[in-house]
């Protein structure tokens, strides 16, 4: 007697049971996007010149703009001495281990949607470090008349040494703002994969990260907007040029659906999504600061369990037995009666069938 014995474990398919090699290869590649990142912002720091310039541009530009000023802004929380240590705190603490969380969370829950995200980061991270490279900026806090202060240096805790000395970071690359580019990735990564109807609460962490990048002195206005550009020609261009080419397993009668697509359509209609309740928010991307709007792109955010059918096509139902009539908008099935091929009528094949033992026409003869 053939078959598997009672005792025989029932198999757990990959993505539910990730191994212990493929756990460590994710975790040595995340770490090496990390150091890439880190050592990038070194390789590429800019002239200290051509940095200032551009920050005088970028801060003229925005008054031309009629931009809320950023100095207005950290004024009114300076008032408030808790909010400023708040926001140091965040600015310092949250910006890796969110995004770190969120990865390990989608591999773990997740992982057809960890690795659109884990590809979306390096894209992001990508093209960034080439603007960095092209257009060197200083942040705010360190242009005189912009009349900000640097809130980490005065009242702590601080991540950035003084831009002399400091060999970790490269501070004069305030455009476009990772801080935000990565936050918002990481809320539209998490409203894609749950299902919860709070899950749009996750648009307060790009928010919260807009806020205190402006707040501490670190970014301009247009710096958010440009990470929210950069993004956008990510999910739009970079992401579906990288997708896998493997299937979905389908069910018997439906045709397969790459997973890669469903994902990247249902991530692009949540980006669309996430920008037009930022727009709505009084402190949006998109919203009162910047006085602009985005309408939100009509993609269908699809469900992954869901199979789309597969289309019946004319030679499959000519097959079955469906001729189109001469008016071709109607089928007629055929049948057969004693070998030769009749056309049922409407009403089936009541009282047309001959008697037994009688000819089928009134010129049959014998053979």
């Amino acid at each position: 007697m053939s078959g598997k014995p009672s005792g025989t474990p029932v198999h757990v398919p990959l993505a539910r049971r990730p191994p212990v090699r493929r756990a460590f290869r994710e975790i040595v590649f995340v770490a090496a996007l990390f150091l890439v990142y880190k050592l990038g912002r070194i390789l590429v720091e800019g002239h200290v010149g051509a940095a200032m310039t551009n920050a005088q541009d970028v801060w003229d530009f925005e008054r031309a703009l009629h931009l809320p000023s950023e100095a207005s802004l950290q004024a009114t929380v300076l008032s408030h001495l808790w909010w400023i240590k708040t926001a140091n705190c965040f600015y310092a603490y949250v910006h890796f281990p969110a995004t770190a969380a969120a990865l390990i969370w989608l591999y773990l829950r997740r992982p057809e949607i960890y690795v659109w995200f884990r590809r979306t980061l390096a894209s992001l991270t990508a093209l960034a470090l080439v603007i960095h490279a092209v257009f060197p900026l200083a942040p705010p806090r360190m242009l005189a008349t912009a009349g900000l202060v640097d809130t980490g240096h005065l009242y702590g805790p601080s991540v950035y040494g003084s831009p002399s000395t400091d060999t970790l970071s490269n501070q004069y690359a305030a455009m476009p703002s990772l801080h935000v580019g990565w936050a918002l990735a990481v809320a539209i990564a998490l409203i894609t994969a749950t299902r919860s109807r709070w899950r749009w609460l996750w648009l307060g962490h790009p928010v919260a990260t807009l806020l205190v990048v402006v707040v501490t002195g670190n970014h301009y206005w247009l710096d958010a907007i440009a990470a929210v550009v950069v993004l956008a020609v990510v999910l739009a261009v970079v992401t579906p040029l990288s997708r896998q080419p493997a299937e979905s397993v389908p069910p018997s009668g439906s045709s397969p659906v790459p997973a890669s697509s469903v994902h990247s359509s249902s991530a692009f209609s949540a980006f669309s999504a996430s920008l037009s309740a930022l727009s709505a928010s009084p402190v949006g991307l998109m919203g009162s600061p910047f006085g602009l709007t985005m309408a939100p792109v009509a993609v269908p955010a699809l469900n992954p369990a869901v199979r789309i059918p597969r289309q019946t096509s004319p030679r499959t139902e000519l097959a079955a037995g469906a001729l189109p009539d001469s008016a071709g908008s109607t089928c007629v099935p055929r049948g057969r009666i004693n070998g030769d091929a009749v056309t049922r009528p409407p009403g089936g094949l009541a009282g047309t069938r001959p008697r037994l033992g009688a000819p089928r026409n009134r010129h049959s003869h014998r053979r």
